[in-house]
């Protein structure tokens, strides 16, 4: 069954732990964090700190996106907050397979992430070095945008070029429960829901619409 990383862009920010524990025992299988530099994207979201803060009110892992310009500067800092996974996007200033490895070294499994332009071929050279690959069906940076239908073809394009390597997809960006079908119909593993979860009167029900 398809997993569920909820978002906590749009959740309460003065209220995260208890967002956070709802979250967990609404079903969400994964907490997605978005990182944000207002450089790389044009906002500004949670530091490590705040990860560092959060870690043990949850054994949720914690998946977390960096949207940031040199995201070298900050893969230690995030691994040592408690990531359990650290997403990089291939757009992103820096020597690639250098913090792949890095990611690595620190003990969280490697992710890449692609924005909606991005030809999907240019993570050929990194599957081996990593675990799982975070489609953008929107433009990083904002929640509660719209759904890009031209990223269902990219995860299925994604599926056939992984083939049978231990490699997940992810997708994120306008994921709800029209979407959500179609997501996993073209072969996504994980699905990254922020306002779709956060903005429902329950959050359970939401839950299960994504993976149902």
């Amino acid at each position: 069954m398809v997993k569920v990383a909820a978002s906590l862009l749009s959740a309460n920010p003065a209220q995260l732990g208890e967002e956070i524990k709802a979250l967990e025992r609404a079903g969400s299988d994964w907490i997605h964090w978005d990182i944000m530099d207002g450089h790389f994207v044009p906002n500004l979201s949670f530091g490590a700190q705040v990860v560092k803060g959060i870690r043990p009110l949850t054994t949720l892992p914690f998946d977390t996106h960096l949207m940031l310009s040199h995201p070298m500067k900050y893969i230690d800092s995030f691994a040592e907050a408690g990531s359990n996974l650290i997403t990089i996007h291939i757009e992103a200033k820096g020597d690639i397979a250098d913090m792949l490895y890095r990611i690595r070294q620190k003990g969280c499994r490697a992710g890449l992430s692609l924005k909606p332009k991005t030809n999907i071929n240019k993570i050929i050279p990194f599957l081996p070095m990593i675990d799982l690959v975070l489609v953008m069906a929107v433009e990083p940076g904002f929640g509660g945008q719209a759904f890009q239908k031209q990223a269902l073809k990219k995860i299925a394009d994604l599926r056939d070029l992984i083939g049978h390597k231990p490699v997940q997809i992810s997708v994120d960006g306008g994921v709800n429960n029209i979407t959500a079908p179609a997501c996993r119909l073209a072969g996504a593993d994980i699905l990254v829901a922020g306002s779709y979860i956060t903005q429902s009167p329950d959050y359970k029900k939401a839950i299960e619409r994504l993976k149902k």
